[in-house]
């Protein structure tokens, strides 16, 4: 008999075995054979949207890039002659999968965008800074050193690309949604073949890079720890609501190129493969504290330049990002990844969430409050992205990041 195997780490201790308790339903602990069958999975990559990145390097320097930007906007047919790479590539994503309903679709992208800037916190101070925690997976990020050069910049870039995919109606194909998340799939397309040509890159310690595990557990960082990160924060969704926010990011985890065996299909589905991923890959190192303190100086530039005001802002800034850090990592990884303590910015955090809980109460019980805050969060999102746009220039075809791999 295949025995379930005792809680990883990760779940016995701090905030993720409070969270487990209170949203977790049933055994979600996984097998010997499951963890093997798993891991199996750190040895996967992505072969049609290598072969697309090899493809580019192949045509002349520029060609290969307008002619998926062409197939990204019009379509495979829009071109004459595509080469192989891209037929083989956009004959896959423009055919949307069977389980795909454009109802859910929207009804999770509104529920959502109904968190309006409040659902960046978790982001930013639970699933950026939780997959840390996942030492493997930091070897790319740490190789590039973008993230310790440019931490604010790429935080900025992440939080512009989650609003574009969970947009109400973005995920059509060629819409905003679509082509974000197609674009962004390419970037770990052209990192892995960065990695790949380094003499340094250890497989028998790190896996293959920006392999198909580590993708997918960036998928659960932005989908289910999203939920439960912000539902600790005071915000409720409705069990339909988590199961239409995790349908979504099943979609977008297929356009990034998940294997669908990697896809949950139900919270409890994602509940498991959160396991099997805190079991085998939540390893923390130095690598996760050097950049859990980039992140953290990068929430401290708020009050560069500002004189007093400045200091006050930098010092509420990591106060703030780093309570709610500590409050869902718990004391044993936040100590780990050397987040600050202070508890009376943590305690200030339950009080506002307490506070959000109520408001979040009294909307559910108020005739027409829930598309008045879905309206309110869609123009704090399209205000917070102009902002800044404006100070990063950002750029939503990530040009830079192929140049750079």
């Amino acid at each position: 008999m295949d025995e379930r195997l005792p809680d990883p780490e990760l779940f016995r201790r701090g905030g993720f075995r409070l969270v487990q308790r209170l949203f977790a339903k049933g055994d979600i602990r996984g097998t010997e054979r499951q963890v093997r069958r798993f891991r199996a999975f750190a040895q996967a990559e992505d072969p049609r949207a290598d072969a697309v990145v090899a493809m580019f390097h192949r045509l002349p320097a520029g060609e290969g890039r307008r002619l998926f930007e062409t197939a990204l906007h019009q379509g495979l047919e829009s071109l004459d002659k595509a080469p192989k790479e891209l037929v083989d590539f956009f004959g896959i994503v423009e055919a949307t999968p069977y389980w795909v309903d454009p109802a859910r679709l929207d009804r999770g992208a509104r529920a959502i965008v109904r968190t309006g800037v409040l659902g960046l916190f978790p982001l930013g101070d639970m699933s950026l800074m939780g997959g840390y925690l996942a030492s493997r997976a930091t070897k790319s990020l740490v190789a590039t050193g973008e993230i310790e050069r440019m931490a604010s910049r790429r935080l900025v870039e992440t939080a512009a690309w989650w609003m574009d995919v969970t947009d109400p109606g973005a995920l059509a194909v060629h819409g905003p949604g679509y082509a974000s998340a197609l674009r962004v799939r390419l970037v770990h397309a052209h990192v892995r073949a960065a990695m790949n040509r380094r003499p340094d890159w250890d497989y028998d310690e790190w896996d293959k890079p920006v392999n198909q595990v580590q993708t997918a557990g960036t998928l659960l960082l932005f989908s289910l720890v999203f939920v439960h990160g912000t539902q600790l924060l005071g915000i409720r969704f409705s069990e339909r609501e988590r199961a239409d926010i995790l349908h979504l990011w099943r979609y977008v985890g297929w356009l990034l190129g998940i294997d669908e065996e990697l896809l949950p299909a139900t919270e409890e589905d994602a509940w498991r493969l959160f396991w099997l991923l805190a079991a085998t890959e939540f390893i923390p190192d130095d690598d996760s504290k050097r950049l859990a303190k980039a992140l953290i100086d990068s929430h401290a530039a708020i009050g560069q330049d500002r004189g007093a005001v400045g200091k006050v802002l930098s010092h509420v800034s990591v106060a703030v990002h780093s309570s709610i850090s500590r409050i869902v990592l718990g004391k044993a990884n936040a100590d780990f990844l050397e987040i600050p303590d202070d508890p009376v910015a943590q305690g200030a955090i339950l009080a506002v969430a307490a506070g959000n809980f109520a408001v979040e109460t009294a909307r559910r019980l108020i005739p027409g409050a829930t598309a008045l805050q879905e309206y309110l969060g869609t123009l704090e999102r399209r205000r917070y992205v102009d902002r800044l746009g404006k100070i990063f220039q950002l750029d939503p075809t990530y040009a830079r990041h192929m140049r750079a791999a």
